[in-house]
């Protein structure tokens, strides 16, 4: 293994920039490497930000050498990678009492009221962003990362079963998917759960689908009513109508899984799930929706976005 190692003199005053570099180094995930200087394994990504840090101690008048080694002569590789590992540990232990005070609230929503639910997955989210965090400077894999992911996610699959819970007295009798053809009615001036709806119908459940827009008290009369008060396909618990035709439907691609977190927050703002896009795909729409008129118009225009944001998820999964 090949290490990088950052020696530096740093002018006494203003104390500010030793500060400054002193936590740049700690975001970095660097370890100090006794009185020498501080060290990190070597790859394009790290040396690309000791090379940032050198031009920024330089550019105050310090001094600041990048060497890099292929060994140091008292320590193995072994050795490096438990000073690397007891470092990563000391932030993981915070995380994982995290995931066990959240385990603890889990328990206690048994029987509780389901409004206790999105503060913990707030809670939770916050835990996966700091997880994330340390995951990223994690750079030889701690055991207690290992150990920290697990836990998060035992928390988050817990939590959603809590949320999944069917309710007494909210049973309801599914009626059959609709037959292939059908017309899909829904509300006039689609937005994103609406035109996200209408292309997860078109691809996926029925090509031969077609789409119209009437009242609500119409809907029904012309065709498969979806997104409506009371409708089928519509919102049914915690789940937007996209999320309930892709269940009534049995999809089970992750493309379309993942577009089902980006539609949820954009139309329920609820902080379920954490999902950046969500705020870009609702602004582009609404962006659609006040210069297109046309309803019909709308609805091919948002379900092309949707081909695009679908294509560009593919390559990245």
């Amino acid at each position: 293994m090949r290490w990088l190692t950052l020696l530096m003199r740093l002018p006494p005053t203003p104390t500010r920039h030793r500060v400054g570099v002193w936590r740049k180094l700690q975001r970095m995930g660097a370890i100090r490497l006794r009185a020498a200087g501080w060290i990190l394994p070597e790859t394009p990504e790290t040396t690309e930000l000791f090379q940032w840090l050198v031009q920024e101690i330089q550019s105050f008048r310090g001094d600041a050498s990048l060497l890099h080694i292929d060994r140091i002569e008292d320590m193995s590789d072994e050795d490096l990678t438990a000073l690397f590992h007891k470092a990563r540990a000391e932030e993981y232990q915070a995380l994982l009492h995290g995931c066990r005070e959240i385990g603890a609230q889990i328990d206690r929503l048994k029987g509780a009221h389901r409004g206790s639910i999105p503060p913990i997955r707030a809670k939770l989210d916050a835990l996966k962003r700091e997880l994330d965090r340390i995951g990223a400077i994690d750079y030889l894999d701690s055991p207690a990362g290992r150990r920290a992911r697990a836990a998060w996610e035992a928390g988050a699959k817990r939590l959603r079963a809590v949320a999944d819970r069917p309710r007494a007295g909210t049973g309801r009798r599914r009626a059959p998917v609709p037959p292939a053809g059908s017309t899909w009615v829904t509300r006039p001036r689609p937005h994103i759960d609406r035109i996200g709806s209408a292309w997860l119908v078109k691809r996926f459940c029925d090509p031969q689908a077609k789409f119209a827009f009437a009242d609500p008290v119409d809907a029904a009369k012309k065709g498969i009513p979806f997104d409506i008060l009371g409708a089928e396909f519509g919102h049914h618990g915690e789940d937007c109508t996209f999320e309930t035709i892709v269940k009534r439907f049995g999809i089970k691609d992750r493309r379309v899984k993942l577009i089902a977190e980006i539609v949820h927050e954009a139309d329920l703002h609820d902080q379920k799930f954490s999902r950046n896009e969500s705020l870009g795909v609702d602004l582009a729409i609404k962006g659609l929706a006040a210069s297109t008129p046309d309803d019909h118009e709308l609805l091919d225009r948002g379900m092309a976005m949707f081909d695009g944001l679908y294509a560009v998820l593919k390559q990245k999964t």
